[in-house]
């Protein structure tokens, strides 16, 4: 009962700190783009930092359902210690994007699990779980695509990604271009399927940073590679 009490007084602690910390300002911006919580990511990551690991913790900073709480729980968690229906649950509870992309990527992707996920929620009918599907698929196309269908993905990719909810969409987008930048025989159909769809071709890009329209990433990346 004792270790309860402590876990929970310092899980108050650190909401109370995560409020001490919050920006009206930067929560209005954060909300334009369905992100609930006002934190400057830098001092959160500090936060992270001086808390260090922390598993117990990080479980029930989680379990809170706030989103800077979210945050920084991926940052103390110990990947490796979740469970695979865990990290199920948890990908169905992240809505919004930031901890959902948080999530997959500094957690799921670390896991032992992330394969048997991988494959489960990209056939899962939650367009949000999907994304994390490809997500962790496009993770795969550039560090282990052995044993991939990339044609195969290449035509899901085709037939669906043009009509699909936003993140799904990104996410998909992503495995396209990642397709064209590492798998040279591959390259000039994942360019070609960019160009027909057009998605993402008037995708607002700040200057110095590379549009995520597929076909422009596809060429820019490879034309780095090429310099390197």
């Amino acid at each position: 009962m004792a270790e309860t009490t402590v876990a929970e007084t310092t899980v108050a602690e650190v909401m109370a700190e995560l409020a001490g910390l919050e920006d009206p300002r930067m929560r209005e911006v954060n909300e334009k783009h369905g992100d609930d919580h006002g934190v400057n990511l830098g001092r959160l990551r500090a936060l992270a930092k001086r808390l260090k690991t922390q598993q117990e913790l990080a479980r029930r900073l989680w379990a809170t359902g706030d989103t800077a709480a979210r945050l920084l729980a991926t940052l103390i968690c110990r990947p490796k210690a979740f469970e695979r229906v865990e990290l199920d649950a948890m990908v169905r509870e992240a809505r919004a994007p930031k901890a959902h992309d948080w999530l997959v990527n500094y957690v799921v992707k670390k896991s032992p699990h992330a394969e048997e996920l991988r494959l489960a929620w990209l056939a899962d009918p939650d367009p949000v779980v999907a994304s994390a599907g490809w997500a962790l698929t496009a993770e795969r196309v550039t560090k282990k695509p052995e044993g991939l269908d990339l044609a195969g993905l290449l035509d899901v990719i085709e037939a669906e990604m043009k009509d699909a909810p936003d993140r799904l969409q990104w996410a998909m987008n992503t495995c396209l271009a990642r397709i064209g930048i590492e798998h040279a025989e591959h390259r000039a159909r994942a360019i070609d399927i960019g160009e027909r769809l057009e998605v993402l071709r008037d995708y607002p890009t700040s200057p110095g940073c590379t549009s995520p329209f597929a076909p422009i990433w596809i060429t820019e990346m490879v034309r780095r590679q090429h310099d390197e």
